[in-house]
Order: C-alpha cells, then structure tokens, then sequence
C-alpha cells in the first residue's frame, strides 16, 4: 500500500495565517526603514513614526490606502504579481528582497515535501575523502546532519553535544568557544539570521523551523534585535576567518554545493584562503576537537 503526504486542511491554514503575518511584518519594517527623500517625496513636518506612512507607500504603488492597510493587518486579500512588482518598487527592496516578498504573498508555485536529515552514503563518503578540508552537510535549519574530523577539529567536538545543539545559528548566539572562534562574528551572525529569515518563508507550517527561532529568541538578546530587523540574505561564498585556540588564524573559502536546494541541503568546503593557512590547516589532524561548552553550560549572547 502507498500513502500520500499531504498537507491538511488545518495545517494550511496555519501557514497561510502566518506567512501573511510574516508579510505584514516584512512591509512594515522595510517600510520604516525608508526616509521619503529617498523616494522622492517632500520630507514636509515632524513625524511621529519612523520611515514611511500607509498612505505614501500605497500612492507610490499606485494602490488603495485601505487595501494597503488590510495588507499590513495580515488581513486574507489577494495580491497580484503586478501589485507586488509595484510595491518591490515603491520600498526599493532588492532582488533577495522581492524574492522574499513573492514567497510570503503566495506568489511562488511552492511543492510540499517531507524534509530528511538523512546523508546519502555517497555524500558521507566524499566527505571523508576531503582529507584536510575542514567540511560539512547542513540543512535550511543549520543543523549540522554530518562532517568530517578536519571540520571537527576547527570548530569543536560536535560529537559532545546534544543533537538539537548540533546547529551553527545555535551555537553562534550560545557558545562563547564557537563565538570567540569567529573572528568575523558580528558580520557573520548577522548574515546567517538574514539567510535563515530567507529560507523560513518556504517552512512556515513546520514546528522544528519555528522552534528554532523561539528558542534563541529566549536566550539571546542579541539574536532578537537581528531577528526584528527583519533583513532577507541569499546563502554565498565568502572568506571565513577563524581564530583557533591552538593553530591560530586561519582563513578559509567556505564553497557551498548544493544537495537538495528545494529543502536547502548543502555541503560546505573549507579550502585555505591563504598561503599561511595552506600550511598550518594541515595541523588540525593532530588537533583534539575542543568543547563547545563548558560543564555543559550555555551562555546567551
């Protein structure tokens, strides 16, 4: 017998009351954000809220001051491609920006499908076979699904901690060893909550995503004014800088190569970025993977 997935009736309504929300949260910050010089309007008196009003938003995309407004209730109405063209103009969103604004409105032909964290063998494999290159399988969720001891050994004993734990966005906001092994951490947490935000749009009706954010959002301070900014980033290749508590700084080309890009399953390579991390990464394989925590005690950040 074959059983068919699907989702209910209940659980699309769920989603389809919280992505409206998470639009009518995305129009209002990026709303705030804008000054009218920037848009061509006259800056007039003093305002009492910050950015732009419903109703210059709404003349500026050419749409109903109401209409706008219900947009902004999260209330159940429509929304054309054109009106959100309109409105990707009228906020000056860029194109990660629009992406996100289409797959919150709905506009996107979205396909549901059951996540699995499971590592294909072959994946497993190749992961071995890169020897010294520090790498690792996560998920859209950040959970670290697999790595190799090069990975290991640059960023702590994974293997030492809860599997609910075993998650980068996690371990960013509540690991002081994690932490301070970033030498780029404000950039690099900031860049990772707005590349989370990006991929939630496609799992709003899935508990583990939503949990995620409640659970940082209860433990770091810090994790909650990036999580209000609201900003959307695409997933890129950038130059990593690691300070190691043994080997020191260490730079490396992180390369993402995508194994599922529907669910955002990915392999990350680490590759020196520089002559001296050409020598010295060769050292991790005698390099005892360190704690991420201490007494199995968490810090917020």
């Amino acid at each position: 017998m074959t059983l068919t997935a699907s989702l209910t009736p209940d659980t699309k309504t769920v989603s389809d009351d919280l992505r409206r929300k998470e639009l009518a949260d995305f129009l209002r910050r990026r709303r705030e954000r804008l000054g009218p010089d920037q848009v061509g309007l006259p800056i007039g008196g003093r305002r009492r809220t910050p950015g732009l009003r419903r109703e210059e938003v709404a003349q500026l995309a050419g749409v109903g001051v109401t209409w706008y407004t219900w947009l902004e209730q999260a209330r159940d109405i429509r929304v054309s491609e054109q009106v959100l063209d309109a409105l990707t103009r009228a906020l000056l969103l860029d194109q990660q920006e629009r992406e996100h604004l289409f797959t919150l409105a709905g506009a996107p032909s979205t396909i549901a499908v059951k996540e699995c964290d499971a590592v294909d063998p072959a994946v497993a494999s190749m992961l071995e076979r890169l020897g010294s290159f520090p790498a690792c399988v996560l998920n859209g969720r950040y959970d670290v699904l697999a790595h190799n001891a090069s990975y290991a050994a640059l960023v702590g004993d994974l293997d030492g901690v809860a599997f609910d734990q075993r998650n980068t966005l996690w371990l960013m906001f509540t690991s002081d060893p994690f932490r301070k092994l970033l030498v780029d951490w404000e950039s690099a947490s900031r860049r990772c909550v707005a590349q989370y935000r990006a991929l939630l749009a496609d799992h709003m009706s899935e508990p583990a995503w939503r949990s995620l954010v409640k659970r940082l959002q209860n433990v770091s301070a810090t994790f909650c004014e990036l999580w209000d900014e609201h900003h959307v980033a695409a997933t890129e290749n950038v130059v990593k800088q690691f300070l190691h508590p043994d080997l020191g700084l260490l730079r490396f080309k992180g390369t993402t190569m995508w194994l599922n890009q529907r669910l955002a399953n990915r392999m990350i390579v680490y590759t020196p970025a520089d002559e001296s991390t050409v020598a010295t990464h060769l050292l991790l394989a005698g390099v005892r993977p360190h704690p991420l925590y201490e007494a199995s005690k968490q810090t917020a950040s």
